[in-house]
């Protein structure tokens, strides 16, 4: 007999590395390697990655730095080479297939960049909400799922389009529909892949408060992969990720007259691997080597100017 969700949990949760607790996402040295025609190419090279339960964070980096690798291995629908991956202590390297597919319906709700993969073209919007619901086998009846798609679609402002198709919504109204689908079953985490990727900049807003009162309102933990300044400087935290590392963190708090204060940090991994910003490096001329040194508060790194060598 395949064990429950809850006896995934109760086993993963018992056997937990120190790094990260009980933290609600836990990533530790997190490798993904692909083989592409016979060509062996990593996405994610060792990534640390430690999120708590009801946090709002954004995940940032360049085109192939591994920050949609790390979405799709999170949402379940990408399974790790090695390392440790956990979601609700819940180990994602070990599932079995059927555990996988319960884990991507009833603990993580997924949305994608492009408005037509998140809804059915031929239900309007209250069935493609109410549609989660019934495929989790959930014994709640038909009223009660009409109840809870009502709820949410009112929640994130778009109760009057419930009779309308896909078709018939602009992109935003799309997006929080499809927001709406991903909440349907009380996931406890949702992840977006540039949800606002496709809509100019008002329309943003709207989705991105829409994602932003789901986690408030709703408490449930919420990673946005995006491109989009206008989400990735509002979050409670923005996490870079280069070359398939996590290589910086942005946390912001209220200052003292009520006005947002970012802070931008350096990550240090758990074998101390750093990663420089490359701006930093390139005005400083920085190459193969630095010169470090121990101080009484902080450690000092240095650019090594490489001698030339000479031929005679």
């Amino acid at each position: 007999m395949n064990p429950t969700l809850s006896e995934l949990e109760a086993q993963a949760t018992a056997s937990k590395a120190a790094f990260g607790g009980d933290a609600h996402i836990v990533c530790d040295n997190l490798v993904r390697i692909y083989k592409t025609e016979g060509v062996e190419v990593v996405a994610l090279q060792g990534l640390d990655l430690v999120i708590q339960e009801g946090e709002l964070v954004a995940i940032v980096g360049a085109s192939g730095s591994g920050k949609s690798t790390l979405l799709n291995v999170l949402s379940g629908l990408d399974v790790p080479t090695a390392g440790v991956a956990k979601v609700a202590g819940m180990d994602l390297l070990s599932m079995t297939a059927k555990d996988r597919l319960r884990y991507r319906r009833e603990v993580v709700g997924f949305i994608w960049q492009q408005t037509a993969r998140n809804l059915l073209p031929y239900l309007t919007a209250q069935e493609n909400v109410e549609l989660p619901i019934k495929l989790a086998g959930r014994a709640s009846g038909r009223a009660a799922r009409r109840e809870r798609a009502a709820r949410l679609l009112d929640l994130l402002g778009v109760g009057s389009r419930a009779g309308r198709k896909p078709a018939e919504l602009s992109g935003g109204e799309q997006q929080r529909v499809a927001i709406a689908v991903a909440l349907a079953n009380e996931p406890r985490l949702i992840l977006a892949d540039e949800p606002t990727g496709e809509l100019d900049s008002d329309t943003s807003k709207e989705v991105f408060d829409a994602l932003r009162k789901a986690n408030r309102e709703l408490g449930v933990t919420v990673v946005i992969v995006t491109h989009d300044p206008l989400v990735s400087e509002q979050v409670d935290r923005t996490v870079g990720i280069r070359d398939g590392r996590t290589s910086s963190e942005t946390l912001r708090r209220e200052g003292a007259e009520g006005q947002i204060v970012a802070e931008e940090y350096a990550v240090l991994d758990r074998v101390g691997r750093l990663q420089l910003p490359r701006d930093f490096m390139n005005v400083l001329d920085m190459e193969r080597r630095v010169r470090l040194e121990l101080e009484s508060d902080h450690i000092g790194v240095w650019p090594v100017r490489e001698e030339p060598i000479d031929e005679q």
